[in-house]
């Protein structure tokens, strides 16, 4: 078997190490120092030897207009420290706990800036408006330990340093750009986007949302869009789309974080999605097929038909209706296949169904080509400090949006040796991002012409969240402080070690992010982190020394097949898993079992190639609730040399299961010793009939809690787990609570399923009654209905 010659420990060094595993101790770390906050703030006064720690009893009191900002405060924080922290309208001025109010800040901070000032009874947060409020409580998660962003209840205490922060923005427009169209994303993934941008301030997110490759909107004038030019993406996957419905769901959410929807529908050209899926569209009338490359600038909208401007109308008209924001961004870049006369006609008639809208043009900065329209923005995305179109659209009184390719392009990759993104506009470290000014970065363009910066994020080599994660983080927030925060305040070799210290609260969030060897990343300050070279026991796997790694050392020589083991390490009540890993091999997967090697896999998460044995990564999965015992990591991949590990983590801790043992019913039960009772009596050990069974007409269950509770979810075991086919697992069913056993509301429905073990995450909702409806009780003939265990979390 090929093993790469590098110079290894010896295995008889495992017994000098294994002792050493856990590092850490999250009582023992000091507060944050509010100097450590990113974006920097614009001013901040310390108070020497003044903390405040959050008791079990706090309350979070706010202004009547500010309920919504206090909840989600308190849903941040609950989790983690497992109090109650109820929100209460404040009455007069606070003295104690957390009091988010709308009276009384700084006159300099204007309409998005807030003041925070923390004594030792009480923390308050002052602002003109409730966007204001918000962006002081994203600096209060980051004043407070990074264990309060876990999701299950962590050991504290909460403790906050004394002082005043004194914040307002820079630029009035903070964005990011998602690009959903050469690979789409679905509602949960831009919705954790949204969460990940608006922590550190950004206030617009920018869908584009067509492109040659997919539509991802549906329009109730065209539906082929959204069933044809939805239908793949690059590389030929199935692709997607967001119904209105989800369009909204999504604009919603962002707006409750304060980030502002800007859709996107490009034109002229990146529209071979749409002339696809409608042939009327192309000057010959004939549709192309489906594209699913990554070139650019062969389609174009037909400019001398009439159709497409009846299209365009309507299309927008649409899309305005759904959107609150001001903004419709039309594109305009790239669209070689367009004469620039015709583009010129072509953005002169489109720009007015815009305005007819009520909307406001936005497009990439080519648009300056076109004649100007009232409060139109020209996106900049070029490499160079010059450009003709970008001159001509301030000459005609555009305002500037900046996104220059060379500095704020998130997909592009950071060094050589990055797995994702492209290089076409260069490589982009975390310091290229962060050190330039947006006032002097074009001499031509007045600093009163700039209305603000955004991160573009394209996705023609992304398909998944740890994709947009990896490349976003760090560079999203070291664009944020130059957007956010003033220049004088901002300095690299402080910029840097800020930035190190969001390591280990990236490490909780579950946030794949890259460990940019430019940043003196800070140790996850969690007794969760354990060297891989303390292992206990393993099978084929040697230990190499590397000064860079944590501890010294990290496991190599990994090959398909190899594992190691913790007898001290227990996986019980454990939900996610982060693994410090490098490859200059072909990466493969680390599965997380319980118990043994041959254990219950819990989860497991793919490790890349890296681009060399040194260049390490964060790579991250969440793991089922069903573990108990020592942890095992079982190696599997094509080939020798995978990947070597280097330390990793658990989050979370045993969560209180609301379910167990309580009263249960059903509408019937196959034999007399599988009762509904079964379903909650806290395991699957007992053989087959450690279960509910049903073959009645309507296969129904549920649980009375005994009590109203928060149930955000549901963990449901079936045939599988319990030692049956898994061709039995219940392929459809649904949950759904209520709160008197009469009012049901739906919570969570499962398709399709063929898993041992399904998790369902919702709400949270109150409720006192869960019910599980099912309705194909498996893949199969059998009409049975199988229920191993039924559990249920408040998150």
């Amino acid at each position: 078997m090929y093993r790469r010659a590098r110079e290894a420990l010896s295995l008889a060094a495992v017994a000098v190490v294994a002792g050493a595993g856990l590092v850490g101790s999250p009582a023992s770390a000091a507060a944050v120092s509010l100097q450590s906050v990113v974006p920097v703030p614009a001013s901040v006064q310390t108070a020497a030897g003044v903390t405040y720690t959050l008791p079990a009893g706090a309350t979070i009191q706010t202004a009547a207009a500010a309920t919504g900002i206090g909840s989600y405060l308190a849903g941040i924080l609950r989790p983690s420290t497992g109090y109650a922290l109820p929100v209460t309208t404040a009455s007069g001025t606070p003295t104690s706990g957390i009091a988010l109010l709308l009276t009384g800040a700084d006159s300099s901070v204007g309409t998005e800036g807030y003041q925070l000032d923390v004594t030792a009874t009480l923390v308050t947060i002052r602002a003109q408006t409730t966007a204001g409020l918000f962006y002081g409580v994203q600096t209060l998660r980051q004043l407070l330990p990074a264990a309060v962003e876990a999701r299950t209840v962590q050991p504290g205490p909460w403790v906050v340093s004394g002082g005043r922060i004194i914040d307002r923005p820079r630029y009035a427009y903070r964005g990011a750009m998602l690009d959903v169209s050469r690979h789409f994303f679905g509602v949960d993934i831009v919705k954790r986007y949204i969460d990940e941008i608006s922590q550190y301030k950004i206030n617009t997110l920018h869908l584009h949302l067509s492109d040659d490759q997919g539509w991802r909107i549906v329009i109730d004038a065209w539906p082929r869009l959204a069933t044809v030019g939805g239908s793949t993406q690059v590389g030929g996957g199935a692709g997607g789309y967001y119904t209105k419905a989800q369009y909204s769901d999504l604009v919603a959410y962002a707006a409750a974080r304060q980030v502002t929807i800007v859709p996107e529908i490009d034109m002229p050209g990146h529209a071979n999605a749409a002339l696809a899926s409608y042939a009327e569209l192309n000057c010959d009338g004939v549709a192309p097929p489906l594209y699913t490359g990554t070139d650019v600038g062969f389609s174009s909208f037909c400019v001398g038909k009439e159709v497409t401007y009846t299209f365009v109308r309507q299309v927008l008209t649409e899309l305005a209706a759904l959107t609150p924001g001001p903004y419709l961004h039309i594109g305009g870049d790239e669209a070689h296949s367009t004469s620039d006369a015709d583009y010129r006609t072509f953005m002169n008639r489109v720009q007015p169904f815009v305005a007819a809208a009520g909307k406001t043009v936005m497009g990439w900065h080519q648009l300056g080509q076109a004649d100007h329209t009232a409060g139109r923005v020209a996106q900049f995305w070029g490499t160079t400090t010059s450009d003709a179109d970008l001159s001509a659209a301030v000459s005609k009184g555009d305002k500037v949006l900046l996104s220059p390719a060379n500095k704020t392009y998130l997909d592009m990759k950071y060094n050589n040796q990055t797995p994702l993104g492209l290089s076409w506009a260069g490589l982009i470290e975390v310091q290229t991002a962060y050190n330039w000014d947006p006032a002097t970065l074009l001499p031509g363009v007045p600093s009163s012409a700039i209305l603000g910066v955004e991160a573009p994020l394209w996705a023609e080599t992304l398909t998944r969240l740890a994709d947009i994660e990896f490349m976003a983080f760090p560079r999203l927030p070291a664009i944020a402080e130059l957007a956010w925060s003033p220049q004088a305040s901002r300095n690299w070799d402080t910029f840097k070690v800020r930035l190190g210290s969001l390591g280990p609260r990236w490490t909780v969030q579950g946030i794949n992010f890259y460990r940019s060897a430019q940043v003196p990343w800070a140790t996850a300050p969690s007794s969760d982190r354990v060297e891989a070279e303390s292992f206990t026991s393993q099978s084929g796997v040697q230990i190499v020394a590397d000064a860079a790694a944590h501890g010294g050392n990290r496991v190599g020589y990994i090959d398909n097949g190899d594992w190691i083991g913790f007898s001290g390490v227990s996986v019980a009540g454990r939900t996610g898993f982060t693994a410090r890993v490098s490859s200059g091999g072909t990466g493969g997967t680390i599965q997380v079992r319980s118990g043994s090697s041959t254990g219950p896999l819990l989860g497991s998460v793919a490790v890349p190639n890296t681009g060399g044995y040194a260049n390490y990564i964060d790579v991250s999965g969440s793991l089922t609730s069903a573990g108990s015992g020592a942890l095992f990591l079982v190696f599997t991949g094509a080939g020798s040399g995978l990947f070597d590990i280097d330390s990793f983590a658990l989050t979370g801790t045993a969560a209180v299961n609301l379910a167990l043992n309580k009263p249960a019913t059903a509408d019937s039960q196959c034999a007399a010793n599988e009762g509904p009772e079964k379903a909650v009596n806290g395991t699957t050990s007992g053989g087959n009939a450690d279960k509910w069974c049903s073959v009645g007409a309507t296969k129904w269950w549920r649980v009375d809690l005994g009590a109203n509770a928060s149930v955000g979810r549901v963990v449901v075991r079936h045939a599988g787990a319990g030692g049956e086919s898994a061709s039995l697992n219940t392929r459809d069913f649904d949950l759904l609570a209520s709160t008197d056993g009469v009012t049901w509301s739906t919570v969570a429905q499962v398709r399709g399923n063929t898993a041992n073990v399904t998790t369902s995450t919702f709400g949270p909702v109150g409720a006192r009654y869960l019910r599980l409806n099912v309705l194909a009780p498996t893949s199969t003939a059998d009409q049975a209905a199988r229920i191993y265990e039924f559990e249920a979390y408040a998150t």
